[in-house]
């Protein structure tokens, strides 16, 4: 794959002869509605099936293990065996990618039982708007969303047509249709607006297959479910998808992608229907009635259970960096409750949020907040001291 340095040198070389390739390639292409069959409707891709293992993070963990005491040692090799989702957060996270599908193509004919890999899509030009500590590498422009085009979901989308056998579910964008419902006040967020808009319809049109099972991130209940976000978000969601080409397109939500909201909280106090739900499962029932007056319906749902196992963890509930006192949640499982595909641990557990020195490239304050847990490194990076915590707050423990 080139990047925008390459193609330039390129088109200083040859300018004569490809000095209209070279303009096209800068620009983003229309996005048209999906013309391929999509992934059957009705069908929880995970019924049935095994959740795939990614090998890397399990290496990660079983180094940590490793490290640790004995005790500490035993329930981290019990992690490195869950599956967790695998991120695609650059353009260069896709060289593994044929490598991995080929590792669950062969675990699922050895096995002779579905292997459901599941991919974070995560490369939206100006990602992050609202905060910093994952910003991404493509940037706010006509080149940034051409290369987000051709080089990232354009490359998913040949990867996933290569193994037609596989089962695949992947989550569109964490955070960026719901950034639009409530953080449009930013200048980077406003100025993110359409590109978000079209980057997430194309992601749609382009990997709706008939073996890619697509859920677009709806953030949680503490965030979208307040009514006045849940209209606004209907709205947002109904549109993107006629530009994709209908609802049809994707096989549902998933919900709680690397935050805390517990799955259910039991309580005998009637809820005031202007707050948002207390938890994962009240934030579904909301949202199946809201899709519903806008025409999205029959939807499966996931929930990430990565660190959601205690709740009220944090003391404000925009907080979100490596939160102190956070533990492991219910383990991956299929089907668990009622317009629940699956439980997924889409967040990988140990992998940081975002650095907690503010003289580190990417700092954002909310990784300095009386609730993040110090020291922490660049997100993505393993944040062993908060592993070890998150499974020693495990519910159900390990």
């Amino acid at each position: 794959m080139k990047n925008l340095g390459s193609i330039g040198s390129m088109c200083a070389a040859a300018l004569a002869l490809s000095l209209v390739a070279c303009a096209t390639a800068s620009r983003p292409v229309p996005v048209s509605p999906a013309s391929t069959p999509a992934a059957p409707e009705g069908v929880n891709p995970f019924a049935g099936a095994r959740f795939y293992v990614n090998p890397d993070y399990a290496h990660m963990i079983e180094g940590a293990a490793a490290r640790a005491p004995a005790e500490q040692a035993a329930q981290l090799k019990k992690v490195a065996a869950l599956p967790t989702a695998i991120w695609l957060s650059s353009i260069a996270d896709l060289q593994a990618m044929p490598a991995q599908l080929d590792d669950a193509l062969k675990q699922q004919t050895a096995g002779g039982q579905p292997v459901v890999p599941v991919f974070v899509v995560y490369d939206m030009p100006g990602r992050d708007c609202n905060a910093e500590a994952s910003a991404g590498e493509l940037p706010i422009s006509e080149a940034g969303e051409a290369r987000y085009q051709r080089e990232y979901i354009d490359v998913i989308a040949a990867q996933l047509r290569a193994h037609s056998q596989l089962r695949v579910a992947l989550v569109i964008e964490p955070d960026s249709l719901p950034n639009l419902v409530t953080n449009l006040e930013t200048p980077k967020c406003a100025a993110a607006e359409g590109i978000y808009r079209r980057g997430v319809a194309y992601a749609v049109s382009r990997l709706s297959l008939p073996n890619a099972f697509l859920y677009l991130d709806a953030a949680h209940g503490g965030w979208l479910g307040w009514p006045r976000n849940l209209v606004k978000a209907m709205t947002l969601y109904r549109d993107v998808l006629a530009m994709a080409g209908g609802p049809g397109r994707i096989r549902g939500f998933a919900l709680n992608v690397s935050n805390y909201d517990p799955v259910k909280v039991e309580t005998k106090i009637p809820r005031d229907p202007a707050t948002a739900p207390l938890d994962e499962l009240g934030y579904v029932a909301d949202l199946v009635r809201g899709l519903g007056t806008v025409g999205i319906t029959g939807k499966g749902f996931l929930i990430d259970t990565a660190r959601n196992g205690r709740p009220n963890v944090r003391t404000s509930p925009g907080n979100w960096c490596n939160i102190k006192g956070a533990g492991l949640g219910e383990r991956p499982s299929a089907g668990p409750a009622p317009n629940i595909d699956a439980y997924v641990y889409i967040k990988p557990p140990g992998e940081s949020d975002g650095v907690a020195d503010p003289k580190a490239p990417r700092f954002d304050p909310n990784c300095a907040s009386d609730d993040a847990a110090p020291g922490a490194p660049q997100a993505g990076k393993l944040f062993e001291p908060y592993l070890l915590d998150l499974v020693k707050n495990a519910s159900p423990p390990l």
